[in-house]
Parts: C-alpha cells; structure tokens; sequence
C-alpha cells in the first residue's frame, strides 16, 4: 500500500508498506482525511523521544472499515474515526478510569503506523461512529477538538470570565472555540504570526501582535489593571511560560497545554504571592473525543476554518514545508485515499 513515511530528520517521501493484517479485535480501516498535527512536526524536526523511522505519521484521522475481526456493533463500510491513543489498562490511572494518563500511553502514528497510509489496522474499541451530517474531513478534527475540550473541562473556567490564549494555532484556536461555547467573555489570544491572529480574529477572539505589542500590559490595560481570570499555554516558550503568569489575575487560573521540548524555569514566587492554581492536561478521554464528534455534527463548534489545505498524500513533501511556515498553514489534512 502508498504510505507517506518519515524517513529522517525533516525527510519524509511517499514509499510502500505492507498491507496490514488484523488480529481478533481489530478493524482495518481505510484513511479518508488524516491531519498534520504539532507532535507530528516534532517528529519530522527529529525531535520525538518514542517516534522512530521509517514510520507512517497520522493520529488524527478519519476513514471507513475495510475489513473487521471480532464481535461489535461496527460493520464493514461504517464511516468512522479514530481515538489514537493505546493503554495498557494495567497501571494504576487505568485501573481509576483514566486510561488517558496511563503510565506507558502510546499512540498510533506515533508508536505504530498511523493515518498517512491507505490503510490502517486499529482496535475495535479505539473507533468511534461519524454521524450522517458529519464530514470525513472534518470528522479528521475530532482528536484535536478533543484536546480542546478536555483542557477547558480541566480549566475553572467561569460565565463571563476573561480569557487569555497564549498561542494561535489549531490547537489555540481551538481552546478559544470550546471557550467560547463554555460561556467566556472576552477571549484575548496571542501569536507572532499576522497569517493566525487574522484567523482568530475572524473567529471573534482578540489578537495580540507578540512582536508589536506587550501581550501582559494589553491584557492588564482591558481588564482594569486586573487581569485574565483564565490564562492557556499553547505556545510552549521560555517567554509564553512567564507571560501566563504575568498576565494572570490573582487567584487565577494558569492552564499548560503545551508539552514543552525542554525544561522550562517557572517563577514559583511570582505564583506563590499571589495564590495562582497552575493545572496541567494530557490528550483526553473517551468521553472528551464522543463530545468533539456530537459538538461539530450538531454545528455546535465548526472546524471549517481551521483547514488551511487538503492535499493528496502523494504531496506529504509540500504539506509539511506548509506546515512548518505559519504565515501558509493552519490545519492540513492529507487523503491517503484518493
């Protein structure tokens, strides 16, 4: 089968793989969309600690059941789409119904072959339906919009309360989508790219020019000297790392999106003498990936603003030298089957 494979650092070709097989349990599905996401261009900058080459990215993506083996209520030809990650139902979060943060999660298109293939083998319990009034492509955003919703349930997030989004990429605008639905006021949100900030003000949030203006004094002069009550890090910078809190009200919130590619230094004091809650978020659970479908099938949240280009697979190449220039790129979606 064509699959699009990283092959080395910042090298990534069209090749052929093997078909795979399935085992009892397992469903081989064939890719309908499948999204570039920022763990991807970490692995293509040969930055991942788990990613190893020759490997087929893609953990975001949708398809149809080409062949199933086991006993479910899924049969062959159902448009469905895949919640990536893999527990291994042992460790302690498991066995507390958080599979999610599971000691040795892992991730298909990260540690095994994902999405930027023909086709894909999968568990039967990692598929979920896509409704009739729902897109192959954008049912291809239900993990990130997933990640979404999970970080604002894992958020204090109030009626009317002042948000600030540090970072205005997917996963960014995204966070200020399920804000918004979450019944946020004033969203501000912050990037050094005027190609995303342009998109998110069109999405009705307020953007901040990081080149041009003091995101923190901004912030404090449209809040009355008080600032954000709820502050996202989706950046992942030694600078987004002192603005969150600098930008955070007392006694507010700070929520890490972000996985940071080094250890970053946090002014503990600074949060210490003002009592601000610091809360972290890993992926999400079943029930955050079940809501992402239902939210954009119902028109709830709408994605469609977010895909900058759909490209055929054979152009991987081209899609992640996009991706890599945020003046081009949003959300790039692959189809691996056309």
């Amino acid at each position: 089968m064509k699959a699009g494979l990283y092959l080395s650092e910042k090298n990534v070709a069209i090749d052929e793989l093997k078909k795979p097989g399935i085992q009892e349990n397992e469903a081989l599905i064939k890719v309908s969309y499948a999204g570039i996401c920022g763990t991807d261009m970490m692995i293509y900058k040969g930055k991942h600690p788990r990613a190893k080459a020759p490997l087929a990215m893609g953990h975001e993506f949708s398809g149809v059941i080409d062949e199933i083996n086991g006993n479910s209520s899924f049969q062959v030809g159902d448009r469905i789409v895949v919640e990536p990650t893999i527990s291994c139902g042992h460790c302690a979060a498991c066995r507390s119904g958080n599979p999610h943060v599971c000691d040795s999660l892992g991730l298909i298109g990260i540690d095994w072959h994902g999405g930027f293939a023909e086709y894909v083998s999968v568990p039967l319990d990692r598929l979920h339906r896509v409704p009739d009034s729902l897109s192959d492509a954008f049912a291809a955003l239900a993990e990130p919009l997933a990640v979404g919703i999970h970080t604002v349930r894992r958020s204090k997030l109030k009626v009317g309360d002042t948000v600030t989004i540090l970072g205005a990429g997917p996963i960014g605008l995204i966070v200020g989508l399920v804000s918004k639905l979450a019944g946020a006021g004033n969203i501000f949100i912050s990037d050094v790219s005027p190609f995303r900030l342009s998109k998110a003000e069109e999405l009705g949030f307020i953007p901040i020019d990081a080149k041009k203006e003091n995101i923190v004094d901004t912030v404090k002069q449209a809040t009355n000297g008080k600032g954000s009550d709820i502050v996202f890090e989706v950046a992942g910078t030694d600078i987004t790392t002192q603005q969150m809190i600098d930008s955070c009200k007392t006694q507010g919130h700070i929520v890490v999106v972000s996985v940071f590619k080094h250890k970053p230094m946090i002014d503990l004091a600074a949060m210490h003498f003002r009592e601000l809650s610091l809360t972290t978020t890993r992926c999400y659970s079943s029930s955050d990936f079940e809501t992402a479908i239902q939210m954009m099938a119902t028109g709830q949240i709408d994605v469609e603003p977010l895909i900058s280009h759909q490209l055929p697979l054979e152009q991987i190449k081209q899609g992640f030298e996009l991706m890599a220039d945020p003046e081009q790129s949003l959300k790039i979606l692959f189809q691996p089957s056309r």
